[in-house]
């Protein structure tokens, strides 16, 4: 079976060079796409095999809701079909959407979570404003290698008893559906795209970078989301954060701790307003927006309560475990073992609770997500499993990172091979991502400008934009929707470096403001309309 797999990655190799000297043959020329989608399951590219394909009209909704589609060529298939060493069927599913008008560009769109579910590939998210697809693109999306069979927690971390399973969600899956996207838009076209584009947030943030850092020629830009780059890390962390407030959240009968009521919204509500009291004017104008999150130094501790509890202050556990948790975790000797996280007015989102407290019924949200995680995949099932609130940050810390760092981690930072084929990479993340520290993500960043030639090269081909009071991927009491696909094209195609990318948010209707690159932040300009971006500048 691993012969025979390596075989079909010969093929769509082969293919795929056989793709580029095809297209060079063809560029420029209008070549009629073939009358109906049929054709491609009569004649399928090498090594892919084609479950469906189906002509789409104008207008179809997809899931019979959302925005009204193009008329397009809609192509459901699989790669790397396999049997695992845990005898279970294996293979790399996606969806690639071809509109009839065809602009010449491609989209991966990113997966999220644990993948296992290939998503309408429309190339849409919170922070686009207009689906690719109808932007001309042709869309490609996959399940990452697997399928998912959710648990009672709604998570499946299964296939990671399987290496080949692992390995495609790890990063081969990336490669894989690239190649079958290409050879069919050749088949389906007569020329492969003209440019490649990457687009996810959370997990599908680290398989775009994963890409840049593997597959450095696959794709010409790159946007990367709220990257899940430190995986492993960030699962300890919500180990940490779990045990920090269980130790102050009240129990129920079986002595299981309410994370939900470790801190009420109230509560959540006072820190927001604590961190906008001291930090919200550093951009020079009172806005509820701290866009100079690194100018801001904030302690809970001035919230703690003088006396008894009240809505107005917080108890010394409540600031203590707040203080720790946003600390990061570290082990028995000091050692940090993932980021701090910075103070924001986000932290009072919906989304943040979501991540760290949940609801009134326990599990929380975190709880549901990271313990199969940790146990299923990146343990691979081995046993005996963690118990969250029980996380032993010397040994199991240890043993989580032995196990799958080294393959799942997207955290190398000399990025030379990306930049001489002239990829263009843009980051972002919400300052109040509850799941990945936007500190984690500057870290790397200037890990990057380091192991690059240093700032000015590397804004040459890589810029990192922070978006204030954002939870994960979006959400929060920021402006989350702002157009990076645009901004990507101008950067690759016509060399145009996004100077500040416009941001926008339901948080805040009318408003908008400018996305600087980082180091750089806005700063009002002190006489235009404060709800206008043009009123402000970026600089230092």
């Amino acid at each position: 079976m691993i012969e025979q797999n390596l075989i079909m990655r010969k093929d769509l190799t082969f293919l795929s060079c056989a793709v580029c000297l095809f297209a060079s043959v063809v560029h420029g020329q209008q070549i009629k796409p073939p009358a109906s989608c049929d054709a491609l399951q009569k004649i399928p590219p090498a090594a892919v095999l084609i479950l469906s394909t189906e002509e789409v009209a104008e207008g179809t909704r997809v899931n019979g809701n959302g925005v009204a589609m193009p008329a397009h060529c809609l192509v459901r298939g699989e790669v790397n079909k396999h049997t695992g060493a845990d005898g279970k069927s294996y293979g790399d599913l996606f969806e690639l959407r071809m509109p009839k008008d065809w602009n010449g560009r491609l989209l991966f769109q990113g997966g999220g979570g644990l993948d296992g579910v290939v998503q309408p590939a429309i190339g849409a998210s919170g922070a686009l404003d207009r689906p690719a697809i109808l932007r001309g693109y042709a869309v490609v999306s996959t399940d990452g290698g697997h399928e998912s069979n959710p648990n009672a927690h709604g998570i499946d971390g299964s296939f990671g008893s399987d290496p080949g399973a692992l390995a495609d969600y790890e990063y081969r899956s990336t490669q894989l559906v690239t190649d079958a996207a290409k050879a069919i838009l050749a088949r389906h076209y007569g020329e492969g795209p003209k440019h490649s584009y990457f687009r996810g947030c959370s997990n599908g943030g680290r398989e775009g970078l994963m890409a840049v850092q593997r597959y450095p020629q696959y794709f010409d830009g790159v946007i990367a989301g709220a990257p899940a780059f430190h995986l492993t890390r960030a699962m300890i962390a919500e180990a940490w954060s779990s045990m920090q407030f269980a130790a102050i959240a009240p129990k129920d009968a079986q002595d299981r701790p309410n994370l939900a009521n470790a801190l009420a919204d109230s509560d959540l509500q006072l820190v927001a307003h604590g961190v906008l009291a001291k930090c919200d004017e550093l951009d020079g104008v009172k806005d509820e927006l701290i866009s100079n999150p690194e100018a801001c130094k904030f302690d809970p501790a001035v919230l703690r309560c003088a006396g008894a509890k009240t809505e107005s202050c917080l108890s010394e556990g409540q600031v203590t475990a707040l203080k720790m948790a946003m600390g990061g975790p570290v082990d028995s000797h000091g050692k940090q073992l993932y980021s701090n996280w910075p103070y924001d007015s986000g932290l009072a989102g919906a989304g943040w609770r979501a991540w760290i407290l949940g609801s009134e019924t326990m599990p929380s949200f975190n709880t549901v997500i990271f313990p199969p995680a940790i146990n299923g995949m990146a343990l691979a099932g081995q046993r005996p499993p963690i118990d969250i609130f029980h996380f032993d940050f010397d040994h199991d810390a240890a043993r989580l990172n032995k196990a799958a760092a080294a393959n799942l981690n997207s955290d190398a930072t000399n990025l030379a091979a990306f930049r001489k084929h002239g990829g263009k990479l843009i980051l972002y993340t919400g300052m109040s991502d509850p799941v990945f520290s936007a500190n984690d993500l500057i870290r790397y960043y200037k890990d990057v400008t380091a192991a690059n030639g240093g700032e000015k090269e590397t804004l040459g081909f890589a810029r990192l934009f922070l978006l204030p009071g954002v939870n994960h991927c979006g959400g929060g009491p920021g402006l989350d929707s702002f157009d990076s696909l645009t901004a990507l094209e101008e950067w690759v195609e016509e060399g145009s470096a996004p100077g500040h990318i416009i941001a926008k948010g339901n948080a805040f209707p009318g408003r908008t403001r400018p996305l600087c690159p980082y180091p750089l932040t806005p700063h009002y300009n002190g006489w235009g309309n404060p709800e206008n971006a043009v009123s402000f500048v970026c600089h230092n």
